[in-house]
């Protein structure tokens, strides 16, 4: 039997409109959800359905109203306790964020003047701390993801805040990837990028999923969503919509 490694308890948001009355507006309703190591997860839905939401109330950048998200607390392999999302605390957060769950938003958000190869290493370079050899090791699986992803090498020393946005999505890819983490939050990664470098984005999707990880992604390509999947949820019924 696969390992849990995340699970949603009667999980609902709303946010209050300040600037119109301090209305209130539901938009998930009592999530129950549970993924398992190995599982791809995709979320299907019209936009507005809180897809995007459900990814931000994992991974605790949204406060849920109620409920409650249990991760797992570590390596899967260790049978680490389960943590919940909703109550950890600043430093918690910050540990499962290194080293539970990886995040792929649409949008690269780096220091300024850091190189690419850097800015993809830099997952694996924390954990190295001040170990010459396993920055090195780092920085050689970062240069692999850039070919992979078809970065120029002449790139790799720039910041990525000089690429274009198909670039700047690769590289948010590989940063978000090269970390071999529990769980995985995809939101729509292929969305500025070619056909040939979607492939390359399923192919590591899927290394990810059959090497243990639970993946839950939003994929504007249905075609992309299909080759990935091994199951699919309609986030309209946790909105009464179907």
């Amino acid at each position: 039997m696969s390992l849990p490694i995340l699970k949603l308890q009667g999980v609902s948001k709303s946010f209050v409109l300040h600037n119109q009355g301090a209305a209130t507006l539901p938009v998930l309703q009592n999530v129950e959800l549970t993924v398992e190591a190995g599982e791809c997860v995709v979320l299907d839905g019209p936009s507005g359905m809180g897809k995007s939401t459900l990814l931000k109330l994992i991974y605790a950048n949204y406060k849920a109203s109620s409920g409650q998200i249990w991760v797992i607390g570590g390596d899967p392999n260790a049978h680490s306790p389960l943590i919940d999302m909703t109550q950890a605390t600043s430093r918690e957060l910050l540990q499962i964020r290194r080293d539970t769950i990886g995040y792929v938003s649409q949008f690269l958000r780096v220091i300024p003047r850091v190189s690419a190869l850097d800015v993809v290493a830099e997952p694996l370079v924390d954990s190295a701390a001040s170990d010459s050899d396993k920055i090195k090791q780092a920085r050689e699986q970062a240069s692999e993801l850039l070919r992979r992803l078809r970065i120029p090498e002449r790139l790799w020393h720039l910041p990525p805040a000089t690429f274009s946005g198909g670039e700047q999505q690769r590289i948010n890819i590989a940063r978000g990837l090269i970390k071999r983490r529990p769980l995985m939050l995809l939101d729509e990664p292929t969305a500025s990028l070619d056909q040939g470098n979607s492939e390359t984005v399923v192919e590591l999707i899927k290394e990810a999923r059959d090497q243990g990880s639970a993946i839950i992604g939003i994929f504007h390509d249905a075609h992309v969503g299909e080759k990935v999947a091994t199951r699919r949820i309609n986030v309209g019924e946790f909105r009464g919509i179907v």
